[in-house]
Parts: structure tokens; sequence; C-alpha cells
């Protein structure tokens, strides 16, 4: 056992960093081919290397599966910060395509496997971009050396801050894609009470034929103007999912 610890210890270190990438869209998702996860994954590991503490070696499998458990659940955590905020802003796509009519022009999202209406995927792809112009992925990887010293490998076991840090994130996806697509939201209203109050004060115009290309119109104006705004979100985010991915990683100390 001595002579294959050091191989051993190593292919611990690769846990915790290969969860990363294997959750986080960012660094892989379905985009990426397994031989670049997985080299990508092996260079973190040797750039954590010399920093990372690593633990005593041990004979006991039962020891050695929570260990590893315990390294793809911190890996997890971190991954899931990222993906739950895309999926706030694909949520903020859904709902803004819904409202222009897109509903049925729905695609297969290569990154998630699951069909996406356009307005999901623009949103989804938009954020990916800004988020990598911003460094973002750099804040990611710093993440990732902070919990090793935050939470060293080795033993350790789920806190109660759990729970609240899931809680928190599945409320950030639907706080923060409802903010993105309320105003639009709100604006469409205002366009389907006017065709409403056009179709009682004139009923014999034909407003089927008017009012579709007329909701398209009008969303595809809003949403030249709400682009931007889905931009400045997706900068200053960065600082939210490290803090999250962090309290996840921090709840199995």
């Amino acid at each position: 056992m001595s002579d294959l610890a050091p191989l051993a210890q190593f292919a611990l270190l690769l846990v915790r960093p290969g969860m990363l990438i294997l959750v986080a869209p960012i660094f892989g998702g379905n985009y990426a081919p397994a031989p670049v996860k997985i080299g990508l994954t092996v260079l973190l590991a040797l750039a954590l290397l010399p920093s990372v503490s690593m633990p005593q070696p041990t004979e006991n499998a039962i020891s050695i599966a929570l260990v590893v458990t315990r390294e793809a659940a911190i890996g997890f955590a971190l991954g899931l910060a990222v993906r739950v905020f895309i999926n706030a802003v694909e949520l903020a796509g859904h709902m803004t395509g819904f409202q222009l009519g897109l509903s049925y022009s729905a695609i297969v999202d290569p990154q998630s496997g699951v069909r996406n209406n356009m307005i999901a995927s623009l949103y989804a792809n938009l954020v990916l971009v800004t988020f990598l112009l911003v460094n973002g992925h750099h804040a990611i990887l710093r993440a990732l050396g902070a919990s090793y010293e935050r939470v060293p490998m080795g033993g350790g076991q789920i806190g109660g801050s759990l729970v609240a840090t899931v809680v928190e994130m599945l409320g950030l996806v639907f706080v923060l894609g409802t903010r993105l697509a309320a105003p639009l939201i709100l604006v469409m209203l205002v366009v389907e009470l006017g065709i409403g109050l056009v179709s009682r004060a004139a009923p014999m115009l034909n407003l089927m034929v008017i009012g579709a290309p007329l909701r398209l119109l009008v969303g595809l104006v809003l949403l030249g103007v709400m682009i931007p705004m889905v931009s400045r979100v997706a900068t200053g985010a960065a600082d939210t999912i490290v803090q999250l991915g962090l309290q996840g990683a921090q709840a199995f100390r």
C-alpha cells in the first residue's frame, strides 16, 4: 500500500476538480468532449498538488468511500452554483419566449440536452460569454483553491448549513429568473390589454391576424433593450456564485 499511496492520493485529488468540471457548464458541460474534461481535471490537480494537504492513506474501504463521496459532493457544490445561475437565466428566457409566442420553436440545447426556446438559449450563451469576458472562470478556480483551505481533504461530516444553502440556490433560480423576465412580461401584459380593449371597441377587426406580429415586434424591441441588462447581471454574478459554492462546500467540514 505504501508504494501506491502517492498514486492513490493523487487519484483522490482528482475527484473535487473533476466533479466541478463535470457539473459547471462554463468548463465543460456537454460541449467539451471527455478527453478535454479529463485533461483539464489532471492539469488542475497538478496545479493544486503543491498546496494541498493530503490525508493519510488508509486501507479501510468504508473510509475511502466516504472521503471520495465527500470530495465529489464538494466539487458538485462548487459546480452547482454556476449551474444554478445559468438555469436562472434560462428560466427568464423561457418566460420571455413564452410571452413572445416562441414556445413552439423549441430547439435541443447541446449543453443541457433538453429542449429550450431560442430566447433561453440566447440568454444562456450570452451569460456564458460575458462570464468568460469578466474572468468569472478565474473566480471559480480561485474558489476551488480556497475550498481546500476551508474544507481540507480527509474527514468531515455534513453540516446543518447544507439544506439552507441548497434552498438559497433554488430560490435564486426563481428570484433572478423572474427579475430578468418581469419588465417584458409587464409590457406584454399591457399590450394584451390593449388588444383586448380594441377587440371590444371594434369587434369587426381581425385582431388574430395582427395580434401575433404585434406581440412579436414589441417583444423583440424589448428584448434588444433587455440583453444589456442580462450582460450586466452576468458581470456582477461572479462573487455571488463563488460565495454560494463555498457555502455549499463548507457544509461538509
